[in-house]
């Protein structure tokens, strides 16, 4: 079985960047990793309209997978101390309490599917992690499982431009 295994974070994304990442990745359904879906701060990610948007603008199924989420005392940790390894270490034995990935078949799973937290990159995210944990057992089990971070495009160079004088002549 082929997969196509995505992540993206709302943060630092317009809806329209967002919805249009989702689309031109061609995912089926996204699958909401976040302890706290309804957050002020969520704004067009909020829950419960993030499924009703993905659903009316984009053909995106919902659904959200607490199986996959940190707790709330691994992140205030983290936050306290932004101490990215410690917080990697403790959400991986989280994980492994949790018995994942073994408990998410490959064969029941999208195929083209988005894990979603609010971090705008993979790199300190945790659903970078469970890709990683979920691509790695898929894969030990015969399938081809593609990773996929879904990013806004980075802005162009933030460089001041100075206007051109004008010439008299």
């Amino acid at each position: 079985m082929e997969i196509v295994l995505c992540t993206i974070g709302f943060a630092g994304k317009t809806a329209q960047e967002f919805f249009n990442l989702l689309e031109e990745a061609g995912v089926e359904k996204l699958i909401d990793v976040r302890l706290n879906r309804g957050g002020q701060l969520s704004g067009y990610a909020k829950h419960p309209d993030l499924a009703y948007f993905l659903q009316r603008v984009a053909n995106i199924a919902y659904s959200h997978e607490p199986l996959l989420t940190p707790t709330s005392e691994l992140l205030d940790a983290y936050r306290d101390t932004k101490d990215w390894s410690a917080y990697e270490l403790g959400f991986l034995a989280l994980m492994r309490e949790r018995q994942v990935p073994q408990k998410f078949d490959a064969s029941v799973w999208p195929q083209r599917a988005t894990l979603l937290c609010s971090e705008p990159g993979p790199e300190k995210c945790h659903r970078r992690l469970v890709a990683d944990l979920l691509a790695a057992r898929w894969r030990s089990l015969g399938h081809q499982v593609e990773i996929r971070h879904l990013v806004a495009a980075r802005a162009k160079s933030s460089k001041t431009r100075r206007p051109k004088a004008n010439s008299v002549s």
